[in-house]
């Protein structure tokens, strides 16, 4: 197993903002985390990073619980995507992929094959700060992919969070698809989604949260059904087959 969770719980002022008792996520495996907003999927995936210590319980990676990681040696392993990433000093797009590389002390190993996967590499030579939203967000999959360079797909761990975000239609799907590749390689990905006809696509595992709480976990295809789905966003949805074929559209009403 890469990446397992026991008793996980946060508390905010009084409030239970999470409460997830076990999570496990192995090789070849995309995980992706749906709930409305305030449910607990962006605090679940800093915990599940090390990024947030939880109030109570414990998370492992490869079998060792994160405090007894070592940052540099975690940072080989687990490589997080957040939802934006904003820079004070100027850096070019190149630059800011191999940033990835500081865990293995530098270099440009799996830079530009990063930039590639993440259809980033005609912005190698911009500033980082004049890119757009999604431009950004490419250059940051790049950087976590290059992170990950030279590490045993069996013992890597992607984590996104909101990965989509600022992306025109092409390039969510590019981005997903290099995570689904990574999985497909042996590596287990976890990743926060708003949108579920991509987790219908991309995604092997659901996990679906309600206020801080699972309602319920497992294969794509049984949890991504209208029921579980109205219950968790508090709308009624439903789950209907595309007339062209191929894929799942989900309607609300």
């Amino acid at each position: 197993m890469i990446l397992s969770a026991q008793g996980l719980r946060v508390a905010r002022a009084g409030r239970v903002l999470l409460d997830v008792p076990s999570l496990r996520v192995g090789p070849g495996e995309v995980l992706a985390v749906l709930g409305a907003n305030g449910a607990g999927k962006s605090t679940l995936l800093r915990c599940l990073a090390g990024e947030m210590r939880p109030d109570a319980g414990e998370v492992r990676l490869l079998g060792r619980a994160l405090p007894q990681w070592p940052a540099r040696e975690m940072a080989r392993h687990r490589a997080v995507m957040p939802q934006a990433s904003a820079l004070a000093f100027p850096l070019r797009a190149r630059e800011v992929v191999a940033l990835g590389r500081i865990p293995w002390g530098g270099g440009e190993a799996g830079v530009e094959a990063a930039l590639v996967a993440a259809g980033a590499e005609h912005l190698a030579g911009r500033w980082y700060g004049t890119l757009s939203g999604g431009e950004a967000q490419r250059v940051q999959l790049a950087r976590v992919l290059a992170q990950l360079h030279g590490t045993r797909p069996g013992e890597s761990l992607l984590m996104l969070d909101e990965p989509t975000a600022s992306l025109d239609l092409r390039h969510q799907h590019r981005i997903l698809e290099v995570a689904q590749a990574r999985a497909a390689e042996g590596a287990a990905v976890v990743m926060v989604l708003h949108d579920l006809h991509l987790a219908a696509r991309h995604a092997t595992h659901v996990l679906l949260l309600r206020e801080g709480v699972p309602l319920a976990a497992g294969p794509a295809r049984e949890m991504l059904d209208g029921a579980l789905l109205s219950a968790t966003y508090g709308v009624r949805l439903r789950r209907v087959p595309d007339p062209a074929g191929g894929a799942t559209i989900f309607v609300q009403g």
